[in-house]
């Protein structure tokens, strides 16, 4: 994208009344920034939702003055800039309805890995958190997942470091402009973040954190990834707004239960009470919902012979050898063993070269 016609998109932006939505209404309709501005007030009135107050917006000659002054910013501080109909635009996030025009990013990020799973939680988070936090990236390092989270007090920081801790690329979407970082404790963490990840904002520089900025941050942190994961949470909450959106946009969610008389386990309970998320107690749980062993392994795994089988390891066995290929959820049910309990076997069973996970959540025997 040349400078002129990031001008345009950032005049758009600040037209009043252009939001996500109606900007990419006015896009396509017209096909770039410079049209729109162009086109006659009739043809404006013709695209759905235009009203008489967003026409004489569109003709307001101070949204190129603040547009200018963003672009200057952009140009003097290297910011690097993502058009939604873009390649260096998360994959993801593109099918979003209400994913963000422009994205502005700050680092060394590659949106290409199609690993990438968001982290949240409280800000208070307790000791148990913290080690399930740290424990799921180290198990998970392997595989070389991109972490997103949103660099805030709590759980994000603490996945953003336990990230940084196994060479993992780790995001930090923001609810502000890049000229400063919230909240000013992080700022130390800023220089390692961006040396393998970075950051990422919808907003621009002028923009403060202020509360209903982080509710639209939550949008993206749920949008670009896989999965969003809840370590822990109380019964309210942004994780859990966070844990609602990834629903609505047909995201996996995993919460990590914890007991019904911790105060931060509360929205993370309720989360999986309510079916609105899947129950993760080990990275297994998650590799095996999402199928990621399938796509590349470290390294080939050969059947042993006279093989041992712990009583459950035989019962799925026998299962798969009578049925041939079969779902996870249908082993589960079939065999009588809840879901957490069964995705640590059959990671066992698959070392042991008894059997292989396939597309679609299925399972065979050797």
């Amino acid at each position: 994208m040349n400078d002129q016609d990031l001008f345009n998109l950032l005049a758009l932006l600040k037209v009043d009344g252009v939001g996500d939505i109606m900007g990419k209404k006015l896009l396509h309709s017209f096909g770039n920034a410079s049209a729109i501005f162009k086109a006659k007030s009739v043809q404006l009135a013709a695209v759905d939702g235009i009203g008489l107050v967003l026409l004489k917006n569109l003709k307001d000659k101070t949204i190129f003055e603040k547009a200018e002054k963003e672009l200057e910013f952009i140009r003097k501080n290297n910011v690097n800039v993502s058009f939604f109909q873009d390649q260096n635009y998360p994959e993801r996030l593109k099918h979003c309805f209400d994913a963000p025009i422009l994205m502005f990013t700050a680092g060394n990020i590659d949106f290409q890995n199609k690993k990438m799973i968001s982290i949240v939680g409280t800000r208070q988070i307790t000791s148990y958190g913290t080690d399930f936090c740290r424990k799921l990236i180290e198990d998970l390092a392997p595989l070389d997942p991109l972490i997103v989270s949103g660099f805030a007090y709590g759980v994000d920081i603490v996945a953003h470091q336990m990230a940084m801790d196994c060479n993992l690329q780790t995001i930090g979407v923001l609810a502000h402009g890049l000229n400063q970082i919230y909240p000013r404790t992080h700022k130390k963490y800023m220089a390692k973040m961006e040396e393998n990840g970075g950051f990422i904002t919808e907003f621009w520089s002028d923009s403060n954190p202020d509360k209903e900025k982080f509710v639209r941050r939550n949008r993206i942190v749920a949008g670009m990834t896989e999965a969003t994961i809840v370590i822990e949470s109380a019964d309210k909450g942004g994780s859990l707004i966070t844990a609602n959106m990834a629903n609505e946009y047909n995201r996996d969610v995993f919460a990590v239960p914890g007991r019904v008389t911790d105060k931060y386990s509360q929205g993370c309970n309720n989360l999986i009470k309510t079916q609105k998320a899947n129950v993760l107690t080990s990275a297994a749980d998650l590799i095996y919902m999402l199928n990621w062993d399938i796509e590349e392994k470290p390294k080939s795994i050969q059947k042993q012979l006279f093989v041992e089988l712990e009583k459950d390891e035989q019962k799925i066995y026998d299962f798969l050898q009578k049925n041939g290929k079969e779902l996870l959820d249908i082993i589960a049910l079939e065999c009588d063993f809840p879901v957490f309990k069964i995705s640590g076997i059959l990671v066992n069973m698959e070392l042991k070269g008894l059997i292989r996970p396939l597309p679609g959540k299925l399972f065979e025997s050797i």
